[in-house]
């Protein structure tokens, strides 16, 4: 009997935590894949330093980090957060150790993450951290995430402490870290974003936080609500190859997330696009009933779990990549289908909500292709401009559910 007391004493002290910053796993491609993955073959004896922007503050800071698609065990020797000043600079004195059951080191097995021992370190909504990681035996960089967007710094040796990287290379990806997490107050709530690289913020200007969720996130940090990011560039809502597909990740990326409030789905223009084109040219044709059966999927699986679910329709993309290798991308029969599933998305009624993108963003003469002013050069993404525009045309009250 007194065990159990001790144990509900122990409940009642634990703080809420909230995710604050994520980047969703993805495995690496093969070789044959038209997209190089600009990331070291192998980490060994290295510290890598990653940036990102927490969307909201705590007093306390906790991070995951993920060996998802490793098949041996990742170990980590060393690991550090901080504050982060510019050009992977730490600020001074808010270096924080972080541990693993109070270890300094963690293994992880293949498949698995781990979670970081929470650490003192006040963080600001909408601030910049610092996430350092020792590795000191040869890593494979099994599990990452692309298109991180984000000056990325690797050098010799355990630097975790070091205020910045000694003769550093640099990528921008994101390599074994998934997310970051904050101490909250009970009222918080999550907003999750899952998409493609028009969510992954793709033609976005690097190391500016400028993809739209990241404007969105401006937008609900004084409403005490963080926004994590789950898009991936490449994504798909029926099938894998820069990353698992929708239905796949939908529970691990989104559903599993602490004070789910709302989840904003934007994907579809992958799975109709790849077809007869250099990313899958021997995969048939989308049908748009095959992209609904999927929404409906992911709407029933929200609604299990009593999440608010916003459908959002598909950019415009008329003349998508072209001058460029990736040849057949575009076509007017993929446009009709697009225009298919935005119909349905629009007016079915399914989605607790809709947030017409389609129309925020295309050229009033030109329907199907984006406005020149919010187009990033290659007609598929949206620059800075765009995705502001994007999360400017979001109604808050309607986002989460507001009467």
């Amino acid at each position: 009997m007194t065990a159990f007391i001790g144990m509900q004493a122990q409940a009642r002290d634990e703080r809420a935590w909230i995710g604050t910053w994520m980047a969703s796993p993805q495995p690496l491609w093969e070789a044959d894949f038209p997209l190089p993955t600009n990331v070291p073959f192998t980490i060994w004896d290295q510290t890598v330093r990653m940036v990102a922007r927490v969307s909201l503050g705590g007093r306390q800071v906790r991070a995951t980090l993920c060996n998802e698609y490793g098949t041996r065990p990742l170990r980590i020797g060393d690991a550090q957060i901080a504050l982060a000043r510019g050009g992977g600079a730490t600020v001074s004195g808010s270096q924080r150790q972080l541990t693993f059951g109070g270890k300094t080191t963690a293994s992880i097995p293949p498949g698995a993450k781990v979670i970081s021992d929470p650490v003192d370190l006040e963080i600001a909504s909408l601030t910049d951290v610092a996430i350092s990681l020792y590795l000191p035996e040869p890593n494979a960089l099994s599990t990452f995430h692309w298109d991180g967007r984000q000056t990325a710094y690797i050098g010799a040796g355990n630097q975790v402490s070091a205020d910045a990287i000694r003769d550093a290379t640099t990528f921008d990806a994101r390599v074994f870290l998934s997310e970051i997490l904050v101490s909250a107050t009970d009222e918080a709530r999550t907003v999750v974003t899952v998409g493609d690289s028009i969510t992954d913020g793709n033609g976005s200007t690097p190391n500016t936080n400028s993809r739209w969720p990241d404007f969105l996130a401006e937008r609900l940090a004084s409403r005490n609500v963080a926004v994590l990011n789950a898009g991936i560039s490449g994504a798909r809502l029926l099938q894998n190859r820069m990353g698992d597909n929708a239905l796949a990740r939908f529970e691990r990326d989104v559903l599993s997330q602490p004070g789910m409030k709302t989840v904003i789905v934007l994907l579809g223009i992958n799975d109709i696009s790849w077809p007869g084109s250099v990313f899958a040219p021997d995969v048939p044709k989308a049908r748009a009933e095959d992209l609904i059966g999927a929404y409906r999927q992911l709407i029933a699986w929200a609604k299990i779990h009593r999440v608010r679910i916003i459908g959002a329709t598909l950019t415009p993309f008329e003349g998508a990549l072209e001058g460029t290798p990736i040849k057949g991308y575009f076509s007017s029969e993929k446009d009709r289908i697009r225009q298919d599933v935005n119909a349905w998305i629009r007016t079915s009624g399914e989605f607790d909500a809709v947030i017409d993108f389609d129309r925020v963003t295309q050229d009033p003469r030109r329907p199907g292709q984006l406005l020149s002013e919010y187009d990033s050069g290659d007609r598929l993404h949206p620059g800075d401009d765009g995705y502001r525009a994007m999360a400017e045309a979001i109604d808050l009250p309607t986002l989460l559910g507001a009467p």
